[in-house]
């Protein structure tokens, strides 16, 4: 036996124990040679034992692989790199095999090489590998990378079964939500609004990571997530104690409500937030994410920028304002709401200048609700413009035929009153325009009523009242004293009336402090050439002294409550009758 021949049988011999599938065939597929794992492999795909050619065998997995070899002229071509080959499920049926790979190049000018593979546990690791990245997916926000709800509520269920066998163990759940965010995405567009969400999100994620700036115990985990919007959580497990909640909750709030710089602005978005400690916490994962959410509706109904503890009437309190949303709906169907007017005086002469229209609801059951049940309610579900419009025109029209029925008896202006959600609506301006030309009302004769705080908002807010300005109608300053103006921008304020809160009129006859601060918004307003009113004037002490004080008008229960458009009529008449009496008895 010479060297050639053992070399020769050393080969075949290593190409019959490989653990890889090995072949040669002829350029027609014809296989020359094959070793045993290759045999194994490729045997379920031939049925009938028949392992002559290769592409016979791979046609119905690979129909095209015939052509695509003979595509190929060059030695050293791929002509297929890791085709895979699914067996079906009667042939892979007892074997370990169910994906193959099969490899195909060109060896020389007339012989194909093969390789063929046991592909089933890379495929299966991949499969493994793509339902992990699913799996992460669907548990991960696409805008800031941070666990989403799914991870929320996973982690509140751990927490509830544990504190069920450990009764000492503590944990809370804190939601999060902007205030007032959907200002900023008007304002300043969605680009800046999502990336206001990503760095509000990033100092969230460095707030709860190991070595954070909240000074918690170091066994205590947390878990930041956003739900949606600008709604975040963060789920505290292992507290020391309860009190321990108020120092991170307020270190949250002051973190998140720090200057976000965007690009070419400077962002204020400060941040409110509801906190379900796990002593309060009841029912599933849901119901404490919901309670929560309801703590958090109090913050921001204190003004925001703070956070509330859960208390279980916050649920009772929830429950009432679902009713009265659900009423309030049917009450502007059906026509059950009515607009009640209170006069506006000239405190120097005493006649009645003007009516402001306050809607009223008069509930099939309940009676009349006041507005202090309802308005908030209204503002907070979306259902204040329609309120508001249905307002606006019932007093344009009444206002109209007041004018017919009592010509010169009649109120010389109507003020209505314009909320925040109204403000911001851009279609405001021509509502009002609407209103006007329906009811034939002159645009001078309507005062729209805005409160202080919302005056001095933002730029959208100037503008629409920039754009009422323009339709020719008056601007009020309502309750001038509770919000954020002073009387050294006044000026800045495109109004022209002060409307004095009642709570420093209702104090000018015992509080000299009350009366001088009074006296000074009189004066200021007068050198502007604005007029004034005094709100909530109860008794004829009050009212001298706001006349010596030389404001304008007055309104309040010493001249009339809020009365139906009947009444108001009746009034107006009965009104006009006494200080004609009163003329005649005057001395000549």
């Amino acid at each position: 036996m010479n060297q050639d021949t053992t070399a020769y049988d050393a080969l075949i011999e290593f190409l019959h124990q490989a653990p890889i599938g090995l072949l040669q065939t002829a350029l027609d597929g014809e296989i020359t040679m094959i070793n045993p794992m290759a045999a194994s492999l490729l045997m379920p795909l031939a049925p009938d034992g028949n392992l002559v050619n290769l592409f016979d065998v791979l046609a119905p997995f690979a129909p095209g692989l015939l052509d695509r070899a003979a595509a190929h002229d060059r030695p050293g071509e791929t002509i297929c790199d890791m085709l895979q080959v699914t067996l079906p499920a009667i042939a892979a049926h007892g074997t370990l095999a169910c994906t193959l790979g099969v490899r195909l190049l060109m060896l020389d000018a007339s012989t194909l090489m093969a390789t063929v593979t046991d592909m089933t546990q890379a495929v299966a690791q991949q499969q493994q590998q793509l339902a992990a990245k699913l799996r992460d997916m669907s548990r991960t926000d696409s805008l800031t990378a941070m666990p989403n709800r799914a991870v929320v509520l996973e982690r509140i269920t751990h927490a509830l079964a544990r504190a069920r066998t450990e009764p000492q163990w503590q944990f809370a759940v804190l939601f999060i939500n902007g205030d007032r965010f959907n200002r900023i995405n008007a304002t300043l567009g969605q680009a800046v609004g999502d990336e206001l969400l990503r760095l509000m999100a990033g100092r969230l994620a460095r707030l709860v990571r190991p070595g954070d700036a909240l000074g918690r115990p170091a066994p205590v985990e947390l878990t930041a997530a956003r739900l949606s919007g600008d709604e975040f959580v963060v789920v505290m497990e292992g507290l020391g104690t309860a009190q321990d909640i108020h120092g991170v909750a307020q270190r949250l709030i002051d973190s998140l409500s720090r200057p976000y710089v965007i690009r070419e602005h400077q962002v204020h978005l400060s941040a409110s937030m509801g906190v379900v400690l796990g002593t309060q916490a009841s029912g599933d994962a849901d119901s404490v994410l919901q309670d929560a959410s309801l703590a958090m509706r109090e913050s921001k109904r204190a003004g925001g920028a703070r956070y509330s503890l859960f208390e279980p009437a916050m649920k009772e309190r929830a429950a009432r304002n679902g009713s009265v949303e659900s009423d309030l709906r049917q009450a502007l169907a059906q026509g059950e709401l009515f607009v009640a007017y209170q006069p506006i005086i000239g405190l120097a002469g005493g006649a009645c200048l003007g009516v402001e229209a306050l809607v009223r609801w008069r509930h099939p059951v309940r009676g009349t609700v006041p507005p202090i049940e309802f308005i908030e309610i209204a503002e907070r579900t979306g259902l204040i413009g329609a309120l508001g419009n249905f307002v606006l025109n019932q007093a344009c029209r009444e206002f109209v035929l007041w004018k017919r029925l009592l010509g010169a008896r009649a109120p010389r202006a109507m003020s209505v009153n314009v909320s925040r959600a109204q403000l911001t609506d851009p279609t405001l301006t021509d509502q009002v325009s609407q209103a006007l030309r329906g009811s034939g009302m002159e645009a001078t004769e309507l005062q729209l009523e805005i409160t202080e705080s919302l005056a001095a908002q933002d730029e959208s807010v100037q503008q629409r009242l920039h754009e009422l300005k323009a339709l020719g109608v008056t601007l009020a300053l309502d309750d001038f004293g509770t919000g954020y103006s002073s009387l050294a921008c006044l000026h800045q304020l495109p109004v022209d009336v002060v409307k004095i809160d009642r709570s420093f009129v209702s104090q000018v006859e015992t509080s000299h402090h009350h009366r001088v601060l009074v006296e000074a918004t009189i004066m200021v307003a007068r050198s502007l050439g604005m007029g004034t009113v005094a709100e909530g004037i109860e008794t004829e002490a009050q009212a001298t002294i706001l006349t010596r004080l030389q404001c304008d008008k007055g309104q309040g229960y010493l001249f009339a409550k809020p009365l139906a458009a009947d009444d108001m009529t009746r009034w107006l008449r009965e009104r006009d009758a006494a200080q004609q009496r009163r003329t005649q008895l005057e001395p000549a």
